[in-house]
């Protein structure tokens, strides 16, 4: 076993309110439950003592490992193959649907042999809460009950099982066509403890849930050239969804670095406003009105809470809406190989970031077209958030990225600010709502004044990261998708000229210059693969299909084997933090639509 596998040697499985990763390994190392945003149950992948961790898989440590998904589901198939016989572990979790939150979260491992004959070992060890909490353990003959104060896990075999200290083991020889099975289910204290798995009751759960995800798979819209790459984007944005609220996670983890050893460690178990409004043109694009539609309620609600600070929303919040994110070092954990100090909670949450209201409005007005209209009530919530806005976006911010080396006047802050107003108008006037329309109008037309003439760099003849500055930003890439400006202003064009000189290494886009543009943080980062699509998507859009094409077949290259992106691209092509990333596969879709779009014009 391997103590830190690479980020990208890993597949998700989930329920749709919390989500595991399995390494190619057969090792359920990354789990947390209820929520994605609860304590661990597993987390050797970022202390492999103190973590814990579920492995399932054969004796034979020289076998060859291959992982896959069965086609269009989020069941995730390990297969090892030796010369005595050939094997495999699927893991998933059965989708709760059910609107409303649960803590009774269950986790199927089962195996089965094709050829020859395996012998199978397991151990499960839980450490509850990060590791914090000790536990206890009950034994039984195909059971096991592990007990602590932070959580109760319960464990169920079709084998004998064993104990080790606190915590249990077991082996099971297979031949060809005998399957057994190991089911972990998180659940409350008094929860009745499970029945041995059954290979009937184990088949029978796999194929209902395969079922799910194809059923859902088949409303989708894409009919475009890279259906697998987009159907697989849109199932991990689906598996990153926590049902119950259909609030988006930026990621299934914390504390994946973007640097290896270094301290760009964050907490991404939280749904950002900003990724979460983007997704809605997606969604929508491929047909899955549903989830659009759950979004744009949750982020409605968030526009009626209170006042934060002064401030009329928040850059992120809990699955359920909770405001507060308090940042705390976890310190007893050693961190992803090194990577160090290990975050739970996020303190960019209370960061001045002006871009979201663009972000929200956006979202909203795209939902209009299917029929998503804020009554008079959500409509006044909207006014006051915009007059708000009217008295504060013309001040310094943190900016898209979480910087923290002091706020600065960003671009892309006053472009989406810009959006925002200019959405909200349009609302207003396709609904006939009141609305001080003169003075949003006057905001609107102020900033973009602004920022074509401080905006720009005459020295790159581009539009830069910050007024009065000369480093290039891939947020701005944005700017023409909002409307903004033209995807073939002459300025434009200088601009995505600009960005292939000082951000492009070999089709990888970085997010900015640290160098040039100190953040407050030591260290270096990897690409950042939403920029690549946001490039690959400007550049369709501005008519140059040719490279548009090549980075984008290029870019995904650099999925895991089974398709799914963490946050970066390293030196050498590793991937790196927070994984998977659900703003990279949104951007994915959204590149692969608009290269599907432009390539088809080209071709009429």
């Amino acid at each position: 076993m391997d103590r830190y596998p690479p980020i990208a040697a890993h597949g998700l499985v989930g329920d749709l309110q919390t989500g595991a990763l399995v390494s190619a390994e057969g090792v359920v190392d990354w789990f947390t439950a209820p929520r994605f945003d609860s304590p661990s149950v597993f987390a050797a992948l970022l202390d492999h003592d103190r973590g814990g961790f579920f492995r399932l898989s054969p004796d034979d440590p020289d076998c060859s490992r291959k992982q896959l998904y069965y086609p269009d589901t989020a069941v995730l198939v390990t297969r090892f193959m030796s010369p005595d016989g050939v094997g495999e572990v699927l893991d998933w979790m059965p989708p709760i649907t059910s609107d409303t939150a649960t803590d009774r979260h269950t986790l199927f491992r089962a195996v089965r042999v094709v050829r020859g004959t395996v012998r199978f070992s397991m151990e499960c060890r839980p450490r509850f809460d990060y590791g914090r909490a000790s536990h206890t353990l009950e034994l039984r003959s195909q059971g096991a009950s592990f007990r602590s104060a932070a959580a109760t896990g319960h464990l169920a075999a079709s084998f004998p099982l064993e104990r080790e200290d606190h915590d249990v083991r077991g082996t099971v020889t297979l031949r060809a066509g005998e399957v057994a099975a190991a089911v972990f289910t998180t659940c409350g204290a008094d929860e009745p403890v499970p029945e041995p798995p059954t290979a009937d009751s184990v088949t029978e759960q796999l194929w209902e849930t395969a079922d799910f995800w194809q059923r859902w798979l088949r409303t989708s819209h894409y009919r475009g050239r890279w259906s697998d790459m987009v159907n697989r984007s849109a199932i991990t944005l689906k598996l990153l969804t926590y049902h119950p609220t259909g609030a988006p996670v930026a990621a299934a983890t914390t504390g994946l670095p973007e640097q290896v050893g270094g301290e760009r460690n964050w907490d991404y178990r939280y749904t950002w406003v900003r990724d979460g409004a983007l997704s809605v043109r997606a969604l929508l694009d491929l047909g899955f009105v549903e989830e659009a539609t759950a979004f744009t309620h949750w982020l409605g609600a968030r526009l009626g809470d209170q006042d934060i600070e002064g401030e009329a929303l928040q850059i992120m919040y809990r699955v359920d809406g909770e405001p507060l994110l308090t940042e705390e070092l976890l310190d007893h954990l050693e961190g992803y190989r090194g990577s160090h100090p290990v975050r739970l909670g996020n303190a960019a949450s209370g960061q001045l970031q002006l871009d979201i209201y663009g972000e929200a409005l956006y979202a909203l007005s795209e939902g209009r077209e299917v029929g998503v209209q804020a009554g008079y009530r959500g409509w006044k919530k909207v006014s006051r958030v915009l007059d708000w806005l009217a008295d504060s976006w013309d001040r310094p911010d943190e900016g898209i990225w979480e910087t923290r080396g002091g706020r600065k006047d960003f671009t892309y802050s006053r472009v989406m600010c810009w959006a925002a107003f200019d959405r909200g108008l349009s609302l207003a006037s396709a609904f006939s709502r009141p609305a001080d329309t003169a003075r949003w109008t006057r905001a609107r037309d102020t900033i973009l004044e602004q920022v074509m003439e401080r905006g720009w760099s005459e020295r790159e003849q581009a539009y830069v990261q910050h007024y009065g500055g000369h480093v290039l930003d891939a947020s701005l890439m944005l700017m023409p998708r909002v409307g903004f400006l033209a995807p073939k202003d002459p300025s434009w064009l200088s601009t995505l000229d600009a960005i292939d000189r000082t951000l492009v290494s070999d089709s990888l886009v970085y997010r900015y210059d640290p160098a040039a543009s100190p953040d407050g943080l030591r260290g270096s980062e990897g690409t950042f693969s939403l920029c690549t699509f946001l490039y690959v998507d400007a550049l369709a859009r501005a008519g140059r299909l040719r490279p548009a094409r090549y980075m984008f077949e290029k870019m995904l290259t650099y999925a895991n084997h089974v398709g799914l992106f963490a946050e970066e691209i390293g030196p050498s092509g590793e991937q790196l933090g927070n994984f998977p990333q659900a703003f990279t596969h949104l951007s994915l879709i959204t590149a692969a639509r608009t290269l599907d779009e432009a390539l088809d014009r080209q071709r009429d």
